[in-house]
This record gives C-alpha cells, structure tokens and sequence, in this order.
C-alpha cells in the first residue's frame, strides 16, 4: 500500500511530498517521522542491513539523483520509485540544475546568481505545480498494470467435463507382478519359526518357566500359555569399583573438594601467588590528575602516510605493469580506477568491477558479507554522477568515500564513557526515604567468549577508579563457572588500588551455587549490593545460542525482573559472518521475549558490545565494523590478553585505519 512519497534535497530541501492516508500525513509532519527516521539512520549513519527501512509499520523505500543531489522516498513499491524518478529528473533537469547552483553559490558566500535569484526564494509549489497531474497518472498506469496481472494470473481454467474416450495405449494396463506368490500356508510356516527362535533366544540360559516351550527337547507350550509374551529377564547390578585397597573416607573427600574456599586458604594462596602473574605492567591504564585510572587505546602499527604511500605505490606501478590478479587490496581498486579514462562521470557499470574489489577487501579485514556488500552500496551511490581525473584525484575520492563510510558506521551514537554513567547515577539525589540502587551490568553471549575472563578486567578497571564491586555468579549451569568466579575474586582483592597493598573488601562474590533461577539470583544480589553499599553489579550470565529460544527466554526473564543499566553482549574478534547472526538474533529475542515477560526491563535490547580475543586479529578488525553495523551500538572495550590489565578501548580513526590497510 502507498502510504507517503516525498522528493527531497539532500541538504535537507523539501521539494515535493503527498501522503495518501490521514494517518500517514499526520506521521510525515512529526518529527520522529519514518522518513526523518530514514534519513537519520538509514543516509546520515548509513546503518541499515536491509534494501528497505522499516519503521512503526511504514516500509520505506529510497533512490538518489547524486548529480542533482536528490532523494527520492516512498511506501513501497519498487517500479514506482524508479520510474518517478527518471520521469522527475527529466521534466525538471534544468529547473533542478539552476537550483542546485544556487545553492552552491550561497555556501561559498555568493547568494546572488546569475539567474537573480537567492537560494531562499524559490518557489517550489509554482515550480512543480504540474507535478501532481503526472503523479497521478503515472500511479494510475501502474495500478492499471498491476491489475492486468492480476487478472492474467488468476484467469479461470475452463474444465472439460464430457468424459474422454477409452485410450488405446497397452503401456497403461497395469502390470501384474512378476514374483510367485506365497501361499498362506507358507507364510504360517515361517511365521511359526521365527517364534519359535525367539522364545528360544529368550529362554536360552534361563530358568523354564510356565507355559514356555524347551526348543530341541520337543516339549510343548502348556495349554493356556502366551507364548507372544516377552520373557522379563532380572538385570543385573554394576559392581562398584574399588580405587585401591581402601575406600576413600569423608575426611579424604573434604580434602579434595575445592567448591567452597576453606579457612587459611586465602593467607595460603596470598604467600604462593605471583601477583605481578596478574598484571601486565606494560598493559596498565594511565591516571588522570583528579585520579581516575583510565584504560589504555589500541593502537594499530601503520600510520596514515605509510598507507598513502602504500597506495599510491600501488597506482604508479598499476600504469607501468599489467594489473595483478589480487582485486581485494586497495592497490587493485586504485589500478581499477587508474583504468577509467580522463575527467569524466562515473556511473554504475563504470564502478561495479571497483566496487567488487573493495567488497574483496573488506571481507579479507573479516567483515561479515552482508555488511560488505552494504558499505559498498553506499560508495557507490555517493560516487555516481561525481567527475574525476586523473589518478592522484581517484585515489583521493576513493579512500575519502571509503574513509567516510566506515567512519559513518563506527562513530558511536550514544556515550561511550561508562563511569561517567555509573558516577552520574551514584551521585543522583534521592528521597530521604529510598536507598541508592547500584549501577548494574549484565554481559552476555554465546558459549565460549570469554564473559567470565573478561567481566574480571572490567571489574579490575572500576576498582582502580575506587569503586565497590560486586559480582553475581547467574551461570548456574556450566561447571567450575562459580569457582573461576571465586578465584577471579580472591586475585582482584589481593591486587593494589592507587598504591595501596591490597583492594579487600571492594569486590566480592554473591553466588547460590549450581540449578537455581538466573533471574532470582541477580534479583537477591541487587538487593544485597544496595543494602551492603555497593556501587556496581557485574552480573555474569551462562553463555547460550543465538538459536536456543528456551535459553533466550530464560536470558530475558532475567533482563525484565531486573532491568540492568547496560545490557553488554560478548563477542568475538574471529567471529566473521556469524557476527550478524548472533547480534540480530540476540537483540531481538531479548526485546520481544522481555516484553512478553514483562517486568521493568520490556524491551531493552544490547547497549554495547565487548570485542574479545582482539589481539588474535592483526589488522583484521572487521568484527567490530559488522557489529556496529548490526545494532548502531558502541564497542566499550576490546579484550587482548590474558591479564586484568589487558582491556582497550578503541577509537574510531585506529580501526578505519586498520581497515584501509592493504
């Protein structure tokens, strides 16, 4: 159904719009409109997996005029779109050019033209006056069309019911089987044998018992007997292992047993630890003057003239040499356009073997394939219709449209400054009646990422900037999940915050043990932290397939009973195509199942991303374009070694850099 069209300015210039539904005109005039929301999400961010935008129902479709700098939106039909806009731009190509130059003028400071117009005064309703009535008639002779189709396709069948002759062909009488048939008798016979076996196997090595036949003896059933009835065989008990020549006693059974840490344990292991084992001094955040520990960034090696240079080498050779058969680095897509001749406007055929060989490059970095073809419809569509010459100009518009692209995507939307949110929300002022809540974080992923090792480096980041801690152990089902929990805490608490010689009492471990509800343990340990003064919760969750809905459900129950601030999802570097799978899959259980739920927490879905194993990766960094791409959430941290100290945080310019790199 066609609900809303517009044509608009790229600028952000109205020219044309009609909605077809009161509710549709009423939706277009807010501010939170779908296609304000498309052109926010969709264009401006360039995030969107899909070839349509979908919003409060609405699905909206789009199309560019890059030359005239034109945006083209309705809902939804495809051969509209295109032919609204081939038949606008020919109508108005002179009218659009004139403006366009206006416009041009007034941003570099001329606001006069040579037309005597401003760019201000156009009238855009007398301009296109005429529009509507072409409008019109271009939907009639579509909805015509379409109604043509219909009918065609659905056109009755003309069902003959005078009964057809008999037919003459001898391949249609069936054939009668080859095989001899066996005779009742036989069948009885073999019948009998087999019974007889089996009651045989069944009484060999028993004891014969009433109305049972001895096979070989001659003795018959007795009258009355079932002889069909299965024979019950007494099985036999599994001989218990003895491990040596004693039995262990219960005081042998309490030594091995390391579920719960015994008294002098941790005086024991404080004297046996490395705890220089723990940090990697290296690794260690740098302090502020007011005294916040900060973690450090990733750095990625190659710096931005070494991959200029890289290119550049890359296009000079491409002119002496015939062009390599590698077409997924940068030096084959400057060799590809190197290719395209003098000052001219590129257009889709001219871009297409380009644009494959960066789709090439971006899945060599591990960008997911669906995120790649993506990214490169969106260079494409901002390069067509633009005029180059010359290589170094090439050269210079295809990084800069890739180079705006990733840095479009990875560019967070929201703030990535968690302790500012926790010290915002600890420093709230509250009813003298209502105790201060804790800031609460709940990790969560698939089986394997590394959640648990990587919740104690963030756990290590928050002590160091003097912070309380509490961890909530809610795998309640992978074994040995509570003890590495309970280690992770006996080392953070043996490790110096700001020159002190141990952090005891900042972090502690709240655990129910194995079997219990996710959701109530989390539930308990809030409540604990609140009343024990706590500043944050860490709540560690049992890792889980995208795919397994009962685990999915259980994950949300535990998201809508508590309502944590930050929702994190753990992933890996190496993750690839998967990356899009999991994300999506995730994201959306969570927020439809939480709302199924119910609770304080409906709807809440990831807020942020935990990159691991980031050090595995080199310069292949596309996981974390992929991710972004999927939720238009940030990545807080990435996690590269094995030490507490070995958290990052990334910034935008080191990855597209990464990314770039041939």
């Amino acid at each position: 159904m066609l609900d809303h069209c517009s044509i608009s300015h790229k600028g952000g210039i109205v020219l044309w719009s009609r909605s077809f539904t009161p509710a549709a005109a009423q939706a277009a005039a807010s501010s939170s409109s779908p296609v304000n929301s498309l052109i926010r999400e969709a264009l401006i961010e360039g995030r969107t997996a899909e070839d349509k935008y979908e919003k409060d129902g609405y699905a909206v479709k789009w199309s560019f005029v890059n030359d005239l700098e034109l945006i083209f939106v309705l809902t939804y039909i495809d051969e509209l779109l295109a032919t609204l806009k081939n038949i606008f731009v020919k109508l108005f190509e002179p009218f659009l050019a004139t403006f366009l130059a206006s416009l041009h003028a007034a941003t570099s400071g001329s606001a006069i033209i040579a037309s005597g117009q401003s760019a201000a005064s156009w009238n855009f309703a007398k301009a296109f006056e005429n529009w509507d009535a072409v409008f019109d008639r271009i939907l009639h002779g579509l909805e015509s069309k379409a109604a043509q189709d219909r009918k065609a396709r659905y056109k009755p069948v003309q069902i003959s019911i005078e009964p057809s002759p008999p037919s003459d062909d001898m391949s249609t009488i069936p054939s009668q089987s080859a095989e001899t048939t066996v005779d009742e008798e036989q069948i009885a016979r073999n019948v009998q044998a087999l019974k007889n076996r089996l009651r045989g196997k069944g009484a060999r090595g028993g004891r014969r018992g009433p109305g049972r036949s001895d096979i070989g003896s001659g003795r018959e059933s007795l009258p009355g007997s079932d002889s069909d009835t299965p024979v019950k065989r007494k099985t036999k008990t599994k001989t218990q292992r003895k491990w040596g020549e004693q039995a262990p006693t219960e005081s042998d059974m309490a030594s091995l047993d390391f579920s719960y840490e015994k008294p002098g344990d941790a005086d024991a292991n404080r004297g046996s630890l490395d705890l220089n084992a723990l940090v990697d001094r290296d690794s260690l955040g740098t302090r502020t003057q007011n005294g916040m520990y900060e973690v450090k960034d990733w750095e990625f090696g190659l710096k931005d003239s070494a991959a200029d240079d890289m290119i550049s080498k890359a296009l000079m050779s491409s002119q002496t040499s015939k062009p390599t058969s590698s077409s997924g680095s940068l030096g084959a897509l400057g060799s590809l356009f190197a290719r395209l001749t003098g000052s001219k406007v590129l257009t889709e055929d001219d871009l297409k073997p380009v644009l494959e060989g960066m789709k090439q490059h971006l899945m060599k970095k591990n960008v997911a394939k669906e995120i790649a073809d993506k990214v490169c419809e969106g260079v494409g569509e901002s390069l067509v219709g633009k005029k180059v010459g010359g290589f170094q100009t090439i050269n210079a518009a295809v990084r800069l449209a890739l180079s705006n692209s990733l840095t479009r995507i990875l560019t967070p939307k929201t703030s990535t400054d968690l302790l500012l949110s926790i010290r915002t929300k600890l420093s709230a002022p509250l009813p003298s009646s209502q105790q201060r809540m804790p800031y609460s974080i709940t990790f969560v992923g698939v089986n394997g990422v590394g959640k648990s090792t990587n919740l104690s480096k963030v756990c290590f980041w928050l002590i160091q900037n003097g912070l309380r801690v509490l961890i909530a152990a809610c795998d309640t089902f992978r074994s040995g999940a509570v003890e590495q929990l309970r280690v992770h805490v006996r080392n953070l608490s043996m490790l110096g915050v700001n020159g002190a010689t141990d952090s005891k009492g900042r972090v502690e471990l709240y655990e129910r043990g194995y079997g219990k509800d996710a959701a109530g343990i989390a539930k308990e340990a809030i409540a604990y932290a609140r009343d024990h003064d706590f500043d944050v919760v860490l709540i560690d969750t049992a890792g889980r397939m995208q795919d397994n809905e009962p685990l999915m459900r259980a994950l949300a129950k535990l998201v809508a009973t508590n309502n944590p601030d930050k929702i994190i999802f753990v992933g890996e570097a190496l993750v690839g195509n998967e990356a899009v799978d999991q994300l999506t899959k995730f994201d959306r259980a969570l927020r439809d199942f939480s709302a199924a739920s119910g609770g304080v927490g409906k709807q809440r879905g990831i807020d942020g991303m935990l990159v691991t194993k980031w050090d595995t990766v080199d310069d292949k960094v596309g996981a974390a374009l992929s991710m972004t791409y999927v939720t238009g959430q940030p990545i807080i941290f990435v996690g590269c070694g094995q030490t507490y100290t070995d958290l990052r945080q990334l910034r935008v310019s080191n990855v597209v850099q990464a990314i770039l790199s041939d």
